[in-house]
């Protein structure tokens, strides 16, 4: 059976087993659940604790390597530039018709439990600093007078912008230097994907201690998920829809041509919940059903496959909303903006490994004021949607070929041959995007 099929057999038996107990009213058994909450709690903390040395070494070596891409002139523009205009639509269609639907929900849910220890607080300090806190004095909190103090204050953003200048850096470097800071950072990314795979290895004990007190609290949660899991496949389903007519109307091919050279490649990733998968059914539908010139999709479709995530606005909008709701915290446009944007901007960051978009969930989170250990919610209800959000993002890694192609203006540097960049060694397709 695979991973993804026990995270589904453990929510289940937690849901299942928590609205027993609920049921039962017995105080020895809701004593008995308060001794499993702990290891809920260990989990995602195992899932925190790898966040910020994965994030930079990624971010480090993504960056540094990216300097690759002048080589090959404007098709690397047009794709960076394809990729970061399909996400940015993609946001501004999700947020809207996702807040709509998340108002449906019932704002006095009385089953809701209290927030983790300190979150409370947490919350409180990062909306009033917020709302006192001006431009002039945001801007220079940008920049971190110590970078190994702000990893650990979890202070996010001055560290990721102190990573991406490092990068430049790196980029920069003389060959000798260059080759041995990125040798060691992608070692350091190799180690902590190890560790990552490791921890959601746990994912099915992890889930079920994390749902079975919160299902035991009150049975009304079961179908505060199935809301959850309706409006996230619903909001795949439609934005799989919306790409057709962009990949038609921008690219100057039929629906129906798409939509053959697609399909074959959308069942291997349903199938397989791996967009990566579905890269060879990509490139074989690109060639024969819409002729695509090889210089084209032997080098969108292997760096969509393994950087673009067109699901991300998607996931990431529906995923803090359904958290918001849950424990009761109020999220205003400041804080919709910054999803958007994150969504926008950092799904190109998210690891290449199972359930990679969650680790980029906990600085995201930090930032708006919502608890991390949302995110252990958010993994156990994620099995379905996966299959959806995997879908969406293989139709969108042939909808930005499509556009790319389109533009082609058949110049000297376009007419270079490029071989397929393949995925780096080791590297897994994360469940979520």
């Amino acid at each position: 059976m695979k991973q993804s099929s026990w995270v589904l057999v453990a929510l289940g038996a937690g849901l299942a087993a928590g609205a027993a107990i609920a049921a039962s009213g017995s105080a020895s058994l809701l004593r008995a659940v308060d001794l499993v909450a702990p290891v809920g709690v260990l989990w995602v903390n195992a899932i925190r604790m790898t966040v910020i040395p994965l994030i930079v070494s990624l971010l480090v070596t993504g960056v540094a390597s990216a300097a690759d891409l002048r080589a090959i002139g404007r098709l690397g523009g047009r794709t960076l530039a394809v990729f970061v205009l399909l996400i940015a639509g993609m946001a501004a269609l999700a947020m809207p018709l996702a807040v709509a639907a998340f108002r449906l929900l019932p704002r006095d849910f009385a089953a809701r439990p209290a927030l983790p220890p300190g979150a409370v607080e947490a919350a409180g300090e990062l909306s009033a600093g917020s709302a006192s806190t001006g431009f002039a004095a945001w801007l220079p909190s940008l920049l971190p007078t110590n970078p190994v103090a702000a990893a650990a204050n979890g202070a996010m953003m001055p560290l990721v912008v102190f990573t991406l200048l490092f990068a430049l850096a790196v980029a920069k470097s003389p060959a000798g230097a260059r080759e041995t800071l990125l040798g060691f950072f992608a070692a350091l990314g190799e180690a902590m994907l190890v560790l990552v795979r490791w921890v959601v290895a746990a994912a099915p004990v992890g889930v079920f201690a994390l749902v079975l007190p919160l299902a035991a609290r009150g049975a009304g949660l079961v179908g505060a998920f199935v809301f959850y899991v309706v409006v996230y496949s619903v909001a795949c389903v439609l934005a799989i829809l919306v790409l057709y007519p962009v990949a038609a109307a921008g690219g100057r091919v039929s629906l129906r041509t798409f939509a053959r050279a697609v399909l074959p490649a959308q069942t291997i990733a349903f199938s397989s919940s791996s967009s990566i998968a579905s890269l060879p059914a990509l490139v074989e539908g690109a060639d024969r059903v819409l002729e695509m010139p090889a210089r084209v999709r032997n080098f969108v479709l292997p760096l969509a496959a393994s950087t673009f995530k067109v699901a991300a606005p998607v996931s990431w909008t529906i995923g803090a909303l359904f958290v918001a709701w849950f424990y009761g915290v109020e999220l205003g446009a400041g804080q919709l903006a910054t999803i958007a944007f994150a969504a926008t901007f950092l799904s190109f960051a998210v690891p290449g490994v199972p359930r990679g978009a969650f680790l980029m969930l906990a600085p995201l989170f930090l930032a708006i004021g919502l608890p991390v250990e949302g995110i252990g919610v958010l993994i156990a209800v994620d099995a379905i949607p996966d299959l959806f959000a995997t879908v969406l993002n293989t139709t969108g890694h042939l909808t930005a070929a499509v556009l790319v192609a389109r533009g082609a203006t058949g110049s000297e540097a376009d007419r270079t041959e490029i071989a397929p960049a393949l995925p780096p060694p080791g590297s897994a397709e994360p469940l979520a995007p």
